[in-house]
């Protein structure tokens, strides 16, 4: 047995220091089994070059290793019960399996090459159990190790099974893979008695999955990435290194094998001993590679699926554009899926201009062709910033030389034009790792080199200095990088032959759209973004006279996003038509079947410009469009193909439903819409994407409180509560004040239903000073419209705070803050807070008038709710157009009684009649009973001013049925005020 004095094993813990010590002496066995020449079901080409690399590379960390190749059923059992004899002497024993093997009966089976379907009637004599080799090695050895390379497809038919004895049951036998082993799980319960310190079991593939076996005549993928890197252990802790192994089996194989490891030790286990390790150029490339491969396993699963979409879709290797996101660094990465996923098409469109542009590197020297060839490999490793380090060395062979080469006039071409491609595979390289500034330094070093010997080369590269200086402002908002960007791009139109204005002439004018687009959207005016829109419109002319349909409809979908913006921003909705009808110009260049995400992009896009449109004056025909717009949308994009833009999608199909709820008055809506952002957040979790899922849990709370308008209690509103609290665990005053104040405001709305509901002035107080929380930061010169409505929103909760506390002095400023909002609501530009404002003032100045001797408050109350009325409809708004209609018959039901004038109870009649055809028995039956009650109280003021019987006995019968609707929803104190009503009315009737 051979003596392992470097393998190690160190407790997990490191609370307190600890005397250094030499580690103790451990011995290794390690059988190696690879099966190839399978006699009677299909052959491997690979197990047995497996097996013979992996001898090899134990022995050299020690281990005393006996590799067997090809066994047949009787050699394999005695080979393994070898194995576990000496393995009761060892302290460590490692099995490794290459070949063929199932999944049935509950257990794994190792398959020797002389078994055949006909062997699948007796697995425990034709087969080799996994599990019973677990077991034995869990009774003697401390550790045990066993690593499976068999978790390929069943090489029996698709309807086998399998019995363990000729008398037994049949099982299926697995259609791929392994399944988890017995004896692994919850061992770490487990008390052995042996000093047993756990195990480790490795699967090529995930359970139940199958994998690759591999070129002919190479080793199996899950084999290579073993022999690459168990070289590691030697600073590295075994658990580190198999997930190190998971991921280079992962980028080898394209995502399609992705190997998987249960671990049950009770201490890190480190190997010390190892097999030469790389050098040079190699060891720069493998050391970066592996710390690429850690940050990977640390990966959740959300991001693995954009880099994979991104790398398929444009046609890149997964290796490289990890190697992209690991430099790009935790704090640089994007906040927001989508922008994540913009930033890795980008750098996936750099790596393919790299791969595409190698030809223009051509030198004669030996060292700068190794450099740029070391690079090349490094950054299709992943290891971004190794690739830079040898540019760098070849930049500064570049500059060592360039004195030199100005004396060779006949080679001044050839060495101008290689030293350019020098500088501009550094800038490549730069832009990788996301230094922009140092990109656009080289690009233009690139462009002085080759300005006289090759006018393409030279457009090209003036052309990468342009995009390079977009991409630093665009990331930091640096104004002088953008200002940089246009004039570059203005000088690659300036180098176009002739000022002909062809498809190069039109990108290169979108490209200079695209920068005025990011500087007018950190400006406060218009102005640049007029000129990015006319220079889309520039560029879209060229696209259609090319016939090239795909940039076309880009220019289209950009022309429409800036209208939204501008539409949004000065609130003029014809914009926001213009911008519906761009979209729907793009649409029809971009076919479901050809490029099916520009489709479902189109449809969302036009989604939200209608709901932006639909918004201000409640227009359901159109919230019910951007509802179809986002479901078609969602007949492409799912979880699985698309999980970001799916997320996005769902989060505005919400939004929409929210508004229908509301615009309708039905809950259904407002429930589909909470299942819509609960969905959203599956993906837009607040690990992965924070901001995105404070956003979701904001609108969910707008979706219970739209359900909370069809309850009589606060269950869905204290829901809603919850929710708009989880948004402001996220959101910060200081780092997104817009959306920190946003969910204020729908805080500050649900303590006011709850304070409503419960009379508790304490919850009214909390309403108030959550909408003064949002003032803070909706300054009326910054945003009118949402300093309005806070103001608005603040005199409803004053109004409610003088109700239950019976102080008018709230009332008095409640109608100050109205005042205050309908200077920014004006009628024209906002028609529907201004109704709502005004219906609002009209309750205050009705409450206020009860308190004052006079009844001018009362008269105003009723101009106010009539100029409302001009407003809202039942269609376009029929709960407010409800309460407002209530409001008008209040108050002329006051005015009647307080000025004894007859001539008002018509009208508050007919308004309160009104509010039944929105406040219905089945729907809301507590409103519906209020309504009732004031027609009575209508009949029986009729009555007291001269009317007779007639009136008395319409007055009872709306009380009676009142009284039915207050005890149907359990409201006593009303039914006793009904009650002492109808005692009245009777006997007046009586009489």
């Amino acid at each position: 047995m051979l003596c392992i004095a470097t393998l190690v094993l160190v407790l997990a813990f490191a609370a307190r220091p600890v005397l250094a010590q030499e580690p103790k002496s451990l011995n290794g066995v390690a059988l190696v089994i690879g099966q190839s020449a399978y006699q009677n079901i299909q052959p491997l080409p690979n197990p047995a070059n497996d097996a013979r690399e992996m001898v090899k590379l134990l022995t050299d960390l020690g281990f005393d290793a006996r590799g067997v190749t090809d066994r047949d059923a009787n050699r394999l059992r005695r080979d393994i019960e070898r194995f576990v004899e000496d393995a009761a002497e060892a302290d460590v024993a490692l099995l490794y399996y290459s070949g063929h093997g199932i999944e049935a009966a509950g257990d794994n089976w190792l398959i020797p090459v002389d078994a055949g379907p006909a062997a699948l009637d007796s697995a425990e004599e034709s087969f080799i159990s996994l599990a019973s080799i677990v077991e034995e090695l869990k009774k003697s050895v401390p550790v045990t190790i066993v690593l499976l390379d068999a978790c390929r497809t069943s090489p029996f038919p698709p309807d086998a099974t399998l019995k363990r004895t000729p008398t037994g049951s049949a099982e299926p036998v697995s259609a791929g893979g392994l399944g988890a082993v017995r004896g692994v799980t919850g061992f770490k319960a487990q008390t052995p008695a042996n000093d047993n310190l756990g195990m480790v079991i490795g699967f090529a593939a995930e359970p139940g999955q199958p994998a690759l076996d591999g070129e002919p005549g190479a080793n199996s993928p899950y084999a290579a990435a073993l022999i690459r890197h168990l070289a590691a252990m030697k600073g590295l802790e075994f658990g580190q290194v198999m997930r190190m192994v998971t991921e280079e089996v992962y980028l080898a194989t394209g995502a399609k094998q992705r190997p998987w490891m249960n671990e049950s030790l009770r201490r890190l286990l480190y190997f010390g001993l190892a097999p030469e390790e790389p050098e040079g150029v190699d060891a720069t490339i493998t050391g970066e590679r592996r710390q690429l491969l850690l940050t990977m396993a640390d990966l959740p699963d959300f991001e693995r699926v954009q880099v994979e979409q991104v790398a398929l879709r444009e046609g890149v290797k997964l290796d490289s554009l990890y190697g992209v996101l690991r430099a790009l660094g935790e704090e640089q990465t994007p906040g927001t899926p989508e922008e994540l996923g913009k930033l890795l098409e980008a750098q996936a469109g750099r790596l393919k201009s790299m791969l595409s542009e190698r030809a223009a590197l051509r030198t004669d020297d030996p060292e700068l062709l190794a450099l740029a060839n070391a690079a090349d490999r490094a950054i299709g490793e992943g290891a971004i910033v190794a690739a830079r380090r040898f540019l760098d060395d070849a930049v500064a062979k570049v500059e060592a030389g360039s004195a030199a080469v100005d004396a060779l006039e006949d080679q001044l071409k050839e060495k101008r034009l290689a030293d350019a491609a020098i500088y501009a595979r550094r800038a490549d390289a730069s832009v990788l790792v996301f230094d922009f500034r140092a990109a656009a330094a080289d690009y233009a070093k690139a462009f002085d080199l080759v300005e006289k010997w090759d006018d393409r080369l030279a457009w090209n590269y003036k052309n990468l200095e342009a995009e390079a200086l977009r991409g630093q402002g665009a990331a930091t908002g640096d104004r002088a990088a953008l200002d940089g960007a246009l004039a570059a791009y203005q000088t690659v139109l300036d180098m176009l032959p002739n000022g002909e204005k062809g498809r190069d002439w039109a990108i290169t004018r979108n490209n200079m759209a695209v920068v005025l687009n990011t500087i007018g959207e950190r400006e406060e005016g218009t102005e640049t973004l007029k000129r990015a829109l006319d220079t889309f419109r520039e560029a879209m002319e060229i696209f259609r006279a090319e016939g090239d349909d795909t940039n076309w409809a880009a220019a289209q979908n950009n022309i429409g996003n800036i209208l939204l913006a501008m539409g949004g921003r000065s609130g003029d909705r014809a914009m926001t038509r213009d911008a519906v009808a761009a979209y729907r110009a793009a649409l029809e260049k971009r076919s479901r079947d050809k490029v099916p995400l520009d489709w479902a992009s189109s449809h969302n896009n036009i989604g939200i410009a209608l709901f932006q449109l639909s918004q201000p004056t409640g227009d359901v025909a159109g919230l019910v469009e951007a509802e179809a717009s986002y479901r078609a949308a969602l007949e492409v994009l799912t979880r699985d193909s698309a999980p970001v833009d799916w997320a996005l999608v769902q989060n505005n199909l919400g939004n929409t439903l929210n508004a229908l709820s509301l615009v309708r008055n039905d809950p259904e809506p407002a429930k589909q819409a909470a299942e819509a952002f609960k969905a959203a957040m599956t993906v837009r979790t607040r690990e992965t994407w924070p901001l995105q899922w404070a956003s979701s849990q904001l609108n969910l709370g707008n979706s219970y409180t739209a359900l909370g308008r069809h309850e009589l209690g606060t269950a869905n509103i204290e829901e809603a509560r919850a929710a708009y609290e989880n948004a402001l665990s996220v959101f910060d005053r200081q780092k997104t004040p817009l959306d920190w104040a946003s969910v204020q405001n729908n805080l500050g709305s649900s303590w006011q239903t709850i304070g409503q509901r419960t009379q508790d002035l304490s919850a009214l107080q909390k309403s108030l000073e959550a909408f003064q929380a949002a003032r803070r930061v909706y300054k009326r010169r910054d945003f009118p419209s949402d300093w309005a409505m806070t103001e608005n929103n603040a005199g409803n909760t004053l109004r409610l705070m003088a109700v239950v506390s019976g102080d008018p002095k709230y009332y008095r400023e409640a109608i100050e803050a109205y005042d205050l909002a309908l200077r920014e609501y004006t009628r024209e530009r906002a028609p529907m807070q201004w109704a709502l404002a005004t219906s609002s003032m009209g309750d205050a100045m009705q409450f206020l008038a009860a308190t004052e001797e006079k009844t001018d408050n009362l008269h105003a109350s009723v101009a106010a709710r009539r100029a409302a009325l001009e407003v809202l409809t039942a269609e376009n708004a029929p709960v407010d157009w409800a309460n407002a209609q209530n409001g008008l018959g209040m108050s002329l039901l006051n005015l009647a009684t307080r000025e004894q004038n007859a001539a008002f109870l018509p009208e508050a009649k007919a308004a309160f009649e009104a509010t039944t055809k929105v406040f219905t028995r089945d729907t809301q039956p507590v409103q519906w009973a209020f309504a009732l009650n004031n027609i009575g109280d209508v009949h029986w003021s009729l009555a007291a001013q001269g009317g007779g019987a007639a009136d008395y006995r319409q007055a009872l019968a709306m009380f009676e049925q009142a009284k039915e609707g207050f005890a149907a929803a359990g409201y006593a104190p009303l039914i006793q005020l009904v009650d002492q009503k109808i005692d009245l009315v009777k006997k007046n009737l009586a009489k």
